[in-house]
């Protein structure tokens, strides 16, 4: 019998378990500088704590660390004797996810005078980062653990506002991906919209990825110069799922690929000429957005909002229960930022947008008992996930009857960040340029092949850890940018990734065998250049090599590139059963009338493993098809 999924998830804001690791230890690459008068803070609004008395004093002076949040960020903090008079931060943080973290958790710092700050919800990372920068400042002021303890305790009171009812056509619950091509779609019919989003920023998942699209152009030079077509990329989503996906919805998601790439063109949206080949996509299909990361996409609803009327968002927000009146869902009960009641109706459908549950521990590991696929999913594995991505749109699903699919089915890409798990800082830039090598400066893998696969093979070496291995072809000057709009020259500066002139002088920076490193690279090179043994293939099977028509093919143009990675929860392929009109199913197969999904909150799509490059196909392709649909149901 299947699990229950029902089950709360954790509220995540700094508290005090937080304050024995802030304290406990200081961060590398700090720095003392400018040390002199500041001026008086402001004066401080009321909280529940108070440092008025005196007892709390700083060395004044302007002091700065380094800490990491999605990226690196430089922390500076201005203090007189008695208060903190300015907080500047100098970061590249994502536009919609860390970006309001870094614009309001200074704000209230210099506000109350205090650390005790709510992280801002979908920004965990980057929120903790600030709170730790500031700590460390402090302590370069001459502040003790005590001191800082207290700090910690004086939070801002905030007055409960008043509850409210509102109403519109169609209600799409979550701002990411699939939730605003609903939105935009729900308007283009005609449409008023509201749109329910738990954190402060459209974005959710999408926001963080790549940005890379998966869809054929069928006929066109692209397609035929790559020997690709719907039937392929429809054989290698099916078969790459192991057949587990719902044929359907395959069909769908395939069909509906290329015509999703025209209505961004449409929108405005720009991408770069070509396709590629993202890490698991299997075949270069996928379209790379100008924007870096996913912020093309918004930048785009964004853009739409701003010359269109009629769609409403409701940021800081979280839907906490569906209403379903007469059996038909007609809106969702949720509560405000300040703990008030939000109820909003729906005149047509309600559309659930609420994105997977990755970064939910507890409920990731009780799916993953369903299959038993990984070795782990507890909190030493991290999430590339936003963290507002808990599942709550599948356990409001599920309460009201849905059917829920495939929950075992969770994807891990052995491509994270070792310190959080995040894609940033990821070197490559597609498939065919790169390799990856263990701890014995071996490869280990086809890495052109599935993510379940590579990713179950790094697990099965010395400290679950490897290394992607280039050389500059993609980057020939060393400003150039990964597809996380990080510049290569930034990421050695930070020590996120290292820079040789030799494989030799690699190998020593990595800590790898040289003689290892040397070898595996030449073998490579071997069968990237066409091998000089006639019929023999990659030993691991790979397939995809950098084009043989380019002069410097394989790795052996100097300076060479190596960054470090680790196993990071990625996407989760079970959820919310809906057919192609994504309409929300019940345990009978039934429609539940007016409830609509679409993106990472449903099920039944991708199967077993998700190729790579189809999640962003999914939230235009099936949010598209939701918003019509909301549109159109009447009740």
């Amino acid at each position: 019998m299947r699990k229950k999924f029902l089950q709360k998830s954790t509220k995540t804001m700094i508290t005090f378990g937080l304050v024995a690791m802030l304290t406990a230890s200081s961060l590398a690459g700090c720095s003392k500088k400018n040390q002199g008068d500041a001026s008086t803070a402001p004066t401080p609004t009321p909280t529940e704590g108070s440092v008025s008395d005196g007892t709390i004093t700083y060395t004044p002076g302007t002091y700065s660390a380094k800490v990491t949040g999605m990226h690196e960020m430089t922390v500076t903090v201005t203090v007189s004797e008695n208060a903190i008079t300015d907080i500047q931060i100098e970061h590249t943080e994502t536009p919609g996810i860390g970006e309001p973290a870094v614009q309001s958790i200074p704000a209230e710092i210099m506000e109350t005078q205090g650390l005790g700050v709510d992280v801002v919800s979908g920004a965990t990372l980057t929120s903790n980062a600030i709170i730790e920068g500031v700590v460390e400042n402090l302590k370069q002021a001459g502040l003790s653990d005590a001191d800082i303890n207290t700090l910690l305790a004086i939070k801002k009171v905030v007055e409960k506002e008043e509850d409210q009812e509102l109403s519109a056509d169609v209600v799409v619950i979550g701002a990411g991906g699939a939730g605003m091509a609903a939105a935009v779609t729900a308007k283009q019919a005609g449409k008023s919209v509201i749109v329910i989003e738990k954190t402060s920023k459209m974005g959710g998942n999408t926001i963080l990825s790549g940005g890379a699209l998966n869809a054929v152009d069928e006929g066109s030079e692209t397609a035929i110069a790559n020997n690709d077509s719907t039937a392929l990329h429809y054989e290698q989503t099916f078969n790459g799922g192991d057949q587990e996906g719902d044929p359907v919805l395959v069909q769908t998601l395939i069909e509906n690929a290329w015509d999703g790439v025209e209505w961004l063109k449409s929108l405005g949206m720009e991408f770069h000429e070509g396709t590629f080949t993202v890490t698991g996509g299997m075949w270069p299909r996928a379209h790379k957005p100008v924007e870096p990361e996913g912020t093309g996409f918004f930048k785009t609803y964004q853009n739409f909002l701003d010359n269109n009327t009629g769609i409403s968002m409701v940021y800081n927000t979280t839907a906490e229960e569906l209403i379903m009146e007469d059996n038909v869902i007609t809106g969702v009960i949720c509560t405000g930022k300040t703990g008030n009641k939000v109820v909003v109706k729906a005149n047509n459908g309600v559309i659930l947008a609420t994105g997977g549950f990755g970064q939910n521990v507890e409920m990731r590991q009780e799916a993953n008992e369903i299959l038993n696929k990984w070795p782990s999913l507890d909190e030493s594995i991290p999430s590339t996930n936003t963290s507002g991505i808990t599942g709550d749109g599948i356990l409001m699903a599920e309460k009201i009857g849905a059917n829920l699919v495939q929950m075992g089915n969770i994807q891990l890409l052995p491509l994270g960040d070792p310190e959080t798990g995040s894609l940033s800082g990821n070197i490559e830039h597609a498939v065919e340029s790169r390799i990856f090598v263990n701890l014995d400066g071996n490869r280990f893998v086809n890495e052109a092949g599935r993510r379940d696969e590579m990713t179950l093979g790094l697990f099965d070496q010395k400290d679950t850890t490897m290394y992607i291995v280039m050389d500059s072809d993609t980057y020939p000057e060393g400003k150039e940018l990964n597809n996380f709009g990080e510049s290569i020259a930034d990421l050695v500066a930070s020590g996120r990734a290292l820079k040789a002139d030799t494989l030799e002088e690699l190998a020593g920076l990595m800590g790898v065998p040289a003689e290892n490193l040397v070898s595996t690279v030449k073998e490579y090179n071997r069968y990237c250049l066409g091998g000089d043994l006639e019929g023999q293939s990659d030993v691991f099977g790979r397939a995809l090599f950098t084009d043989t028509d380019k002069v410097n093919n394989g790795i052996n143009n100097p300076p060479y590139y190596a960054a470090v990675r680790v196993p990071t929860v990625h996407h989760t392929m079970g959820g919310v059963q809906i057919n192609e009109n994504t309409e929300v199913l019940d345990k009978d197969g039934k429609v539940i009338p007016g409830l609509y999904a679409a993106g990472e909150v449903t099920g039944g799509i991708h199967g077993s493993n998700r190729l790579g490059g189809n999640a962003l196909t999914d939230t235009v392709v099936f949010g598209r098809i939701a918003g019509t649909n909301a549109a159109n149901f009447q009740k």
